[in-house]
């Protein structure tokens, strides 16, 4: 049943709108890992595929769409936050040199 597969995705899809706005909001990339997130994108690509290639082509795969979306605006987030944090080190190193 596609049921339990929709609720596994709604579950793990509640997550990532929080953590998106959590990153936006702290500015910051402490508690998150790239790779994590990457795997997650993987996986959720792998999935994607398994339903084109099974035949099994339904609104799941919207489900898992719009997991991945998010999920890669996560990562999206935090690339600006790391690249942000590498500036003010960068400043930060430099006000102590002058």
């Amino acid at each position: 049943m596609q049921i339990f597969e929709i609720i596994m995705l709604i579950c793990f899809g509640i997550s990532w709108p929080i953590s998106v706005y959590k990153s936006i909001r702290s500015r910051s990339t402490k508690g998150k890992s790239a790779i994590f997130m990457l795997a997650i994108i993987i996986g959720y690509i792998s999935g994607i595929i398994g339903k084109i290639v099974n035949g099994q082509l339904s609104y799941v795969v919207a489900f898992y769409c719009l997991n991945l979306a998010v999920v890669s605006i996560d990562l999206t987030v935090y690339f600006i936050n790391a690249r942000r944090e590498r500036r003010l080190e960068r400043a930060e190193k430099d006000r102590e040199t002058a």
